[in-house]
């Protein structure tokens, strides 16, 4: 069955993974998605993210952090869906928690994190809210 919205999976399985305190998760590979595992990993939300060939399509393995039995992301939340997209300039780009999550940003550069966004004075599309 093709899926509509891939993204929203893979925040899915990684929050699922993480309420079940499990230390890996494996998600089909995409370059969309490996941007923002690279995103959550400089961020630090996440301990490693590693690429296995499998000879088809690839499998992300994302190792989550915990700190002291506690989860180090505490929520996720997909913004733009594929029904209903979200769009922000620069200028109003939202700020999670008051800055401290982040939004993950697509732009006309690449794949971002919403204080880069600002910082290169660029707008896009909202993907998800990270805290």
């Amino acid at each position: 069955m093709q899926m509509s919205d891939v993204i929203a999976d893979m925040l899915t399985r990684i929050r699922n993974a993480n309420n079940a305190k499990h230390e890996t998760v494996d998600i089909p590979a995409s370059n969309v998605k490996k941007a923002i595992a690279d995103i959550l990993l400089a961020e630090g939300y996440i301990k490693n993210c590693q690429i296995i060939e499998d000879g088809k399509q690839g499998v992300i393995r994302i190792t989550l952090k915990y700190k002291d039995k506690q989860k180090v992301i505490q929520g996720l939340r997909r913004v733009s869906k594929p029904g209903l997209r979200v769009y922000s300039n620069c200028e109003d780009m939202p700020k999670v928690m008051n800055g401290l999550g982040i939004a993950i940003v697509s732009t006309s550069k690449g794949i971002m994190t919403d204080k880069r966004a600002r910082k290169e004075n660029i707008g896009g599309e909202v993907m998800a809210f990270v805290w």
